[in-house]
């Protein structure tokens, strides 16, 4: 978090409890002493820092979007050189210009090394899906670059969610409004015009790993308005990686290994909004092969974010 962005994350306080709200500010605020004795005392070597959203893409100037964007990742750029054996970064996106926003994520990855992107769900009502996207994905690509889709409250407030606040945002909310951007993208036919295109889910892939079959099952008795060159599973499972953030089962874990694939799943945290302690202690005696356990903490992330 910086100074010129917390206006924007008080969007999702809604999101959480009031009294945890100040809190996490301050250790998002940390890229120095504290954030780096957290990593040091639970042994994390190495993370990938990206702004809490949901940052510029709820602006609805574009210009002192596209501009705030860019001082964001100046900003990050900077504390990530003061340690880069520890920091690394995804670049911060003002959406609301596609291709300004591509020319931003190559300036990223080719003048600071960062990893990628991230993007906080739609951008004022848009999802990544919309074609005005093509340029940004056809830069993506070119980049090989991986953009993670992170969870951001939906462009409306549905129904569903009436009277029912413990439903709103990370304790469900948000794994339905991220799924469901995830499948905008396949169903598309995204990955069918942009094969290279890598997204990244966190939180054990928003619930999607248990769904492959039924995907698969459902589509053809669906209404499509475009015909996919193959099964969603597969697209799934080429096209997107999760990460662990946020979710230390076992059995969520087993899951997303069988369904999606031994390489396509990293740890991570969501460190401050989930413990790091309790996050590194359970993926050390997660019961996965040791094999498998390389892979997830460093060997995958290596690959995939080329570190």
């Amino acid at each position: 978090m910086l100074p010129e962005f917390v206006g924007y994350l008080a969007e999702t306080k809604e999101n959480i409890r009031a009294d945890l709200y100040d809190h996490a500010v301050t250790l998002l605020s940390d890229f120095g002493a504290g954030r780096l004795d957290v990593m040091d005392r639970h042994g994390v070597d190495y993370v990938v820092l990206s702004l809490s959203g949901p940052g510029v893409q709820i602006e609805t100037d574009t210009a002192r979007a596209t501009k705030l964007a860019r001082h964001c990742n100046d900003k990050l750029a900077l504390e990530i050189q003061k340690r880069p054996d520890r920091y690394g970064g995804f670049a911060h996106l003002a959406l609301q210009d596609p291709a300004e926003a591509a020319d931003e994520l190559e300036r990223c990855m080719n003048d600071f090394g960062f990893k990628g992107a991230l993007i906080n769900g739609e951008t004022n009502g848009v999802y990544l899906d919309d074609r005005r996207y093509d340029v940004f994905w056809e830069r993506a690509c070119g980049l090989r670059a991986p953009i993670y889709i992170h969870p951001g409250n939906p462009p409306d407030h549905p129904h569903m969610y009436a009277g029912r606040p413990e439903m709103w945002g990370p304790t469900w909310s948000w794994a339905v409004e991220t799924c469901s951007h995830a499948m905008r993208l396949v169903f598309s036919g995204l990955f069918d015009r942009y094969p290279d295109a890598r997204v990244i889910l966190g939180h054990m892939g928003e619930t999607l790993p248990i769904q492959l079959w039924r995907l698969d099952s459902r589509l053809p008795t669906s209404h499509q308005t475009v015909t996919l060159k193959k099964k969603p599973s597969d697209y799934v499972r080429e096209n997107i990686r999760v990460t662990t953030s946020g979710v230390c089962a076992d059995a969520a874990l087993r899951c997303a290994l069988d369904a999606l694939g031994v390489e396509n799943v990293m740890f991570s945290i969501d460190y401050p909004f989930e413990d790091t302690k309790v996050a590194t202690d359970w993926i050390s005696t997660a019961t996965i092969t040791e094999a498998e356990r390389a892979r997830v903490c460093y060997q995958n992330a290596t690959a995939i974010l080329r570190l």
